[in-house]
């Protein structure tokens, strides 16, 4: 099953602490993940951050949406349980508490107005099922798309030089080849049956890899990393990258799949991603610095 939005966990939370006790954060997510029969996996699913669970992010803002109304209260660091208001409303067994459910209190009116006092009206209605760290990441993650769209586009429109360059750059900026110099000493210098160039696997040059680098639209075959492929073994090697601006036919990922040589390949897509990640041909605007609580340092013994 997917995850609750975090409105959906609000009267499930608010059951768990029916009993007046006070409790920790970490034991209303594991109660609320019993009752919901959430899987580990599920447990463990991390949002695009990487940096938090989505279950402990949706119920964290759960707590703290009901805190602002007050149906829950703090009651010593890291701490919390239900109030007389949140028993009130437990006691008039209420089908769903949400956002709208909880503008009945002037308490969080007075908070929703104070965070979104200049935003339209639609759009947070439509937002309203995220919590703020979800609509960061996926504003985020939407920014990133374009970014490697653009990047993409750029990357076509290069001359084959400059997009040699570009290889060069990002297998550096990756951990291979030594430095620029050698890099590119290396890739470009070949053009041997398929290949166009040889990079140190590692600083030391341990181990080398075989370069095919095609600026191309049309999608490549079979018969291309057949070729790079031959290429290979004619130089008794076993790893390889072809790296193409356009993408590879099944048959051709199939193909990969089943030889013994250690081929990767690289489409347009995921060479604009790892241009992004690694900042060859970006440069940052803006950074975000993005904080939370932590819950360990409110908690007394």
């Amino acid at each position: 099953m997917a995850i609750p939005d975090y409105q959906t966990l609000m009267l499930p939370l608010l059951n768990f602490l029916a009993d007046g006790k006070e409790h920790a954060l970490g034991e209303a997510i594991e109660a609320v993940s019993n009752e919901l029969s959430l899987t580990l996996t599920e447990r463990q699913q991390l949002l695009p951050s990487g940096q938090q669970t989505i279950i402990r992010n949706r119920v964290g803002w759960a707590r703290t949406y009901m805190a602002k109304a007050g149906l829950i209260e703090s009651v010593r660091r890291g701490y919390f349980r239900i109030s007389q208001e949140g028993n009130k409303v437990l006691a008039a067994k209420p089908e769903r508490v949400d956002v709208k459910f909880l503008e009945q209190f002037p308490e969080f009116l007075a908070f929703r107005d104070l965070h979104h006092k200049q935003e339209d009206k639609k759009e947070d209605q439509q937002a309203v099922a995220e919590t703020p760290e979800e609509a960061f990441d996926a504003a985020y993650q939407r920014l990133r798309a374009d970014l490697v769209a653009e990047v993409l586009e750029q990357v076509k429109a290069t001359s084959p030089s400059f997009f040699e360059r570009i290889v060069v750059e990002l297998l550096v900026k990756m951990g291979y080849g030594g430095n620029l110099q050698d890099a590119g000493q290396a890739v470009g210098q070949v053009g041997d049956g398929g290949i166009d160039g040889i990079i140190k696997e590692d600083r030391l040059g341990l181990d080398v890899i075989y370069i095919q680098a095609k600026r191309w639209d049309n999608t490549v075959g079979r018969p291309e990393i057949q070729k790079f492929v031959g290429a290979l073994g004619g130089n008794r090697a076993k790893k390889g990258v072809f790296i193409t601006t356009s993408g590879f036919s099944k048959e051709a990922v199939d193909f990969v799949d089943r030889i013994d040589s250690k081929i990767v390949l690289i489409d347009g897509q995921a060479l604009a991603r790892l241009m992004v990640e690694h900042g060859v041909g970006v440069s940052t605007v803006q950074a975000y610095e993005v904080k939370k609580v932590d819950a360990d340092f409110f908690t007394e013994e």
